[in-house]
C-alpha cells in the first residue's frame, strides 16, 4: 500500500528539483553569455585581449564573494531565501551588463553579477540534495548541473540570432529577464527546506563556522583535496567556455560555425553531465566512471587540439568535449554535498565553489596569457592535459572516502 505521505514527499522533491534545475538553467545561460558575446561586445567597445581576459574573469571574483557569503547565509537564514535574492541579483545586474558603454562600467556589472551567481549555486546544490534521497543524490546534482551547459546552448541560440555588433547587448537581457521571470515561479513553489540549524536554541550549532564546516570531524584533507578538484575541473571549463568561440575562429571556423560548435558542446554537456550523475550513483561503479570520464576528456581534447577547420568534424569533436568536461563537473558537484553534515552543507559546499570560481577565473587567463604569447589554439588546448590528470588523481582519492552524514 502506497502510503499518502510518501507521495507528498515525492511530489515536494520532484517539485524542488525541478525549480533548481529551470535556476540553473538561467545561471548556465548568464555564465556563458560573456563567451558567446565576446566575439561582438569586444570590437564594438574596443577591447584588447588583455581587458577581454578581465571581462571573462572579473564575474568569477564576484562568484568567489558570493559563493563564501551565500553558502554561509544559506545555514543561517535558509537555503530558499538566500537563492530568491541571489537570483534576483544576478537577473537585474546581468541586465545592467548590457547597458554597459565602457569597460570599467562592463567590469562592474559583470563583478556583480557574479555575486549574485556565486551566492545562488551553493544553494542550488544544497537543496536538490537535501530534496532527494542519499542514493539518488549524485544523479539529482547531475540533473542540476546539467541545467548549466544547457543554459549556455541557449544563450549561444540568442546569440546566432542577430548579426549586428550591438546584439550582443541582447545576450546579456535575456539573460537577466530570465531569472526574474523564473522567480514568479520559485517563490511560490519552491519549498522552503527546514533551517539547517535544528533548534533556534542551539548556540553551539549557531556558532559554527567555516572552519569546523571544512576541517571539523576529520574532513581536513577531504576538503583540501575537493577544492583542489574544485579548482582543476573549473579552471578547463571556464577556459573553454570563455575562450572555445575565439579559439575555434582562430583555427580557421567562422562565427556562425563557431557558435554551432558550441551549442553541440552544452548540449552535449548536459547529457554527459545527467548519465555521469547517474553513474556515480552506484558505488561499485565509482572509480571506473572516473577514470572512464578523465580518460575520455583527455581523448576529445587531444582530438580537438588535431582536428581540421572542418564544421562536420569539430561538432563531433565540440560535442565530445562538451560532454566529458560537463562529466568532470558532474562528478565534482555531485561529490561534494556527501562529505559535510546538513547543518554545515551549505558553507562547506560554498567553500569548495569558492576554489571552483578561483579555478574559473584562472583559466580564461591563462588561455589570455598563452594566446598573447602566440600560442596557436592547439597549444591552449593541449596545455589543459596535465591539469585534467591531477584533477582525476584527486578524484579517485575522494570517490574511496566514508562520508558520514546527519540527513
Amino acid at each position: 500500500m502506497i502510503d499518502g505521505n510518501d507521495v507528498a514527499r515525492g511530489r515536494t522533491s520532484l517539485v524542488a528539483v525541478a525549480i533548481c534545475c529551470l535556476l540553473a538553467v538561467f545561471e548556465g545561460f548568464d555564465l556563458q553569455s560573456a563567451g558567446v558575446a565576446a566575439p561582438r561586445l569586444a570590437p564594438d567597445l574596443g577591447l584588447s585581449p588583455d581587458a577581454l581576459g578581465w571581462f571573462f574573469s572579473v564575474s568569477t571574483f564576484g562568484l568567489m564573494l558570493g559563493a563564501a557569503i551565500g553558502g554561509r547565509l544559506s545555514d543561517r537564514l535558509g537555503r530558499k531565501t538566500t537563492l530568491l535574492f541571489s537570483v534576483a541579483v544576478f537577473g537585474l545586474l546581468s541586465i545592467a551588463t548590457g547597458l554597459a558603454n565602457d569597460l570599467n562600467s562592463l567590469l562592474l556589472a559583470r563583478f556583480l553579477t557574479g555575486v549574485g551567481l556565486g551566492g545562488a549555486l551553493p544553494n542550488l546544490i544544497a537543496i536538490v540534495a537535501e530534496s532527494v534521497e542519499p542514493r539518488l543524490r549524485s544523479r539529482a546534482v547531475g540533473f542540476l548541473y546539467a541545467g548549466l551547459p544547457f543554459g549556455g546552448a541557449i544563450a549561444s541560440l540568442v546569440s546566432l540570432a542577430g548579426a549586428d555588433p550591438s546584439d550582443w547587448r541582447v545576450i546579456f537581457h535575456v539573460g537577466g529577464a530570465g531569472p526574474l521571470l523564473a522567480l514568479v515561479l520559485a517563490i511560490p513553489l519552491l519549498p522552503n527546506p527546514p533551517k539547517p540549524l535544528g533548534a533556534a536554541g542551539d548556540v553551539s550549532v549557531q556558532k559554527a563556522g567555516f572552519a569546523e564546516a571544512a576541517f571539523g570531524d576529520g574532513r581536513g584533507l577531504t576538503t583540501l583535496l575537493l577544492w583542489i578538484a574544485f579548482f582543476l575541473a573549473l579552471l578547463i571549463m571556464y577556459l573553454l567556455l570563455s575562450w572555445l568561440p575565439s579559439l575555434l575562429i582562430g583555427k580557421g571556423l567562422s562565427r556562425p560555425e563557431a557558435g554551432l560548435v558550441q551549442m553541440a558542446f552544452n548540449l552535449a554537456g548536459a547529457v554527459g553531465s545527467v548519465v555521469t550523475g547517474w553513474l556515480m550513483d552506484h558505488p561499485n561503479r565509482r572509480t571506473l566512471t572516473i577514470l572512464a570520464v578523465f580518460g575520455a576528456s583527455a581523448v576529445a581534447l587531444t582530438a580537438a587540439a588535431g582536428a581540421p577547420a572542418s564544421l562536420p568534424i569539430f561538432l563531433v569533436v565540440g560535442a565530445a568535449v562538451g560532454a566529458t568536461i560537463s562529466g568532470v563537473q558532474s562528478t565534482v558537484y555531485g561529490m561534494a554535498p556527501s562529505f559535510y553534515p546538513m547543518r554545515l552543507r551549505g558553507t562547506g559546499v560554498g567553500a569548495a565553489v569558492v576554489m571552483g570560481r578561483l579555478g574559473s577565473a584562472a583559466g580564461p587567463l591563462l588561455a589570455a596569457s598563452l594566446i598573447g604569447a602566440g600560442r596557436p589554439p592547439s597549444q591552449v588546448l593541449l596545455a589543459l592535459l596535465p591539469i585534467l590528470a591531477a584533477g582525476g588523481v584527486a578524484c579517485l582519492w575522494l570517490s574511496g572516502r566514508t562520508t558520514p552524514s546527519d540527513d
